[in-house]
């Protein structure tokens, strides 16, 4: 059971609204052919940039990054810097990064490099939290089309499986693209609680 200071899904997309507001950015509807979901969802997330469709947005590749030198990338970066999301180095077996996306709330989400990839990935909610599994993944499989340039999946921690959104770039993609590949995970994460809770035990939202 939660605790009353631990903030729910809900309270997190309230959060994350209110930042965008904040932002100076402004909500429009539009209608439009549902195979065409994921190809506005980009674009929206594109128009969220001063600098959408100039050079500076269109960053072109460089040499492969390593996590040390992505580490040191990302502190460097704006998002760090101005408190925006939260950076911590995690020993182990698999050295990785954790991010605190801190304009979602207390939303972690998890970097790592394997061999020519950079994985980053969330978790969403533990597997025992779903009440019809075999609804709930039939759901997912109708609607991933929505969640662009992230993939949901399940993995064990400690013994428990929980259900867990990633997605993965090339080391050699630029840091704006690794920006943007964390950024859209965050707020896919967001989009998955809203569009999957009715899915959920009560006490999992």
């Amino acid at each position: 059971m939660k605790s009353e200071s631990t903030p729910t899904n809900a309270d997190n997309v309230r959060r994350f609204r209110e930042r965008l507001r904040e932002q100076g950015l402004i909500k429009k509807e539009i209608w439009i052919r549902p195979e065409y979901a994921a190809q506005v969802a980009l674009l929206e997330k594109g128009m969220r940039e001063s600098n959408w469709g100039t050079p500076a947005a269109t960053e072109t590749g460089r040499s492969a990054w390593t996590l040390t030198s992505l580490e040191s990338a990302l502190r460097a970066s704006q998002l760090v810097e101005l408190g925006h999301i939260g950076l911590e180095h995690l020993e182990g077996v698999e050295p990785a990064l954790r991010l605190t996306m801190l304009d979602c709330g207390v939303l972690e989400i998890l970097l790592a490099v394997h061999g020519e990839q950079v994985v980053v990935e969330s978790i969403l909610w533990p597997a025992s939290a779903v009440r019809d599994p075999a609804a709930f993944n039939e759901a997912v499989l109708l609607t991933h089309k929505y969640l662009p340039l992230s993939t949901v999946s399940i993995s064990e921690v400690r013994g428990e499986k929980f259900y867990t959104l990633f997605g993965s770039l090339d080391t050699q993609s630029s840091l704006s693209r690794m920006l943007f590949e964390i950024q859209t995970l965050a707020e896919n994460v967001l989009i998955a609680a809203e569009m999957y809770a009715s899915h959920l035990a009560p006490e999992a939202n």
